[in-house]
Parts: structure tokens; sequence; C-alpha cells
């Protein structure tokens, strides 16, 4: 006769095996390094200057074996990223079970710069590609994003699309790479229609002259993001990680606390 008892009991503590061993691996530092450009990259004085970006302000959001060291620049693209010698600094760093967030398009779609800008279905599509290879190469995770929406509303109030192709052919990469996907200018897009077109001057740069004594004189930016929108934008890249289950969603906050973790170049 089989010893059920004995067996059952053997099932719980494989069962507490594997939890202990999950909570060690959730438990354990990692790195996430980030890769962009200025709607992401870390804003000088940020004791005064209204500006963020919206990984500048994602590390709250995570426990304290988490490090974020982001390397957005302002300005750059998926090839000037890479051109300028940014790229290299990040890739000789990165280490086995590192994570590396990547959003480009907002400057590869430059059409008058040829520093800067990519056709999206094959200069741009090679470059994500390139970034990820040779991130996995170092064993690092990658992970990709859409870049976020511009304020760009009509006469009418319609939201309009400002990155073209860039979204899709991302989609696409993610797909064929089999790299986690989050689609950062839909979730934008809808923050903004929420917001209204009034209502999400707030969630970016919009100043009256002597209003802001960073800006004395004045500022409409419509890109760019305000202490308010940084949060708001990665508070959506937050949600989206637990929605997808992605294993890094493991490593948030269970709840809101004041933040230790810290945020390197």
């Amino acid at each position: 006769m089989k010893n059920y008892p004995l067996l059952f009991l053997a099932f719980l503590l494989l069962m507490n095996c594997a939890g202990v061993d999950s909570a060690k691996n959730h438990s354990k530092k990692i790195t996430i390094y980030t890769i962009g450009d200025s709607t992401m990259a870390n804003k000088p004085d940020p004791d005064k200057n209204p500006e963020r970006g919206w990984v500048q302000v994602l590390p709250q959001f995570f426990n304290e074996n988490v490090t974020v060291k982001n390397h957005a620049v302002n300005g750059r693209s998926t090839k000037s990223f890479r051109e300028l010698g940014h790229w290299k600094k990040v890739v000789d760093s990165l280490q086995p079970g590192n994570y590396l967030l990547i959003q480009f398009g907002h400057n590869d779609g430059k059409e008058t710069d040829p520093a800067r800008y990519t056709n999206p279905q094959t200069a741009y599509r090679y470059n994500l590609m390139a970034y990820i290879e040779e991130a996995r190469a170092k064993g690092a995770i990658p992970i990709l994003c859409s870049s976020i929406a511009r304020r760009k509303f009509n006469k009418e109030g319609v939201l309009l699309d400002a990155h073209g192709n860039y979204t899709l052919i991302a989609r696409l990469v993610a797909q064929e790479m089999k790299v986690p996907f989050v689609d950062m200018q839909y979730l934008t897009e809808k923050m903004e229609v929420k917001f209204g077109v009034e209502g999400s001057k707030k969630l970016h740069l919009h100043f009256e002259p002597n209003e802001n004594t960073y800006v004395p004189k004045g500022l409409d930016d419509n890109t760019h993001l305000s202490v308010l929108g940084a949060t708001e934008v990665a508070k959506l890249f937050v949600q989206e990680l637990k929605k997808q289950n992605l294993p890094l969603a493991n490593y948030l906050k269970k709840e809101t606390e004041p933040s230790t973790q810290k945020n390197e170049l």
C-alpha cells in the first residue's frame, strides 16, 4: 500500500522549499539600467527645476534591493546614443541579472538632423535589435518601451499621434525578439486624454513669464514632464509591470513609503 501521508508531507516540503527559493530570488540586490532620451533623463537642480524625467522619479516605487542607474540623455536617438559613446559605458557595466530598460523614438524622428534621424523600418529597428542582442550577451534582461506621448491636441480637442511608425516597429521588434514590451505611448495617450486639453498642461511645463523663478521668461513645453507628469508616467510603467506579471514587479514596494533607493548616473 502506498504511504500517502508521507508523499503528502514530501510534497508540502518541496513546495515550502520552492517558496523559500522564490523569496530569496526576490530579495537579492538587482540593478536596472535605463537608456533613452530627455523624457527619461535625470534633470539638474531638482530643488528648483520644475522638470523631471520619468525614470528620475521611478526609484521611489521599488524596494531597497533595487538600484536604478539612469543613463538616459537629453536629445539622444538610438543612433546618437551609441555614436556619442553613451552605450559603451552602459554595456561595459552590465552584469548577468541586470535589467536594461530601452526607450527611444522622440529624436529618431528628427528628419532634418542626420546625426539623430533613423528610418523606423530600417535603422531604428536594427538599432533596437542591437541593444537587445548586446545586453543579452552580457546576461542582462532587456525591456523595450515605446516613447511617451506628446501633448498634441488639435483645435477640436483630439490628441494626435506624434511618433508615426516608431511605436509599431518597437512592438514588432519586441515580438520578434521575445522581449517584454511596455506601450508607453498608448498608456500616456490615455493619460493625456483623461487630464484633458487644459488639465494635461499640468503634466508638462507650462509657465507664464515670472511664474517660475527657474524659467523666468516662461515656457510652453508639451513634450517634457513636470514632477506630476513624471510621477504619473512612472506609475503607468509600474502598473504595467504588475499587469504583465513581469518578474521585476516582485521588487515593487508593497505599499507607499519614503524612498530609500539609489538613482545613479
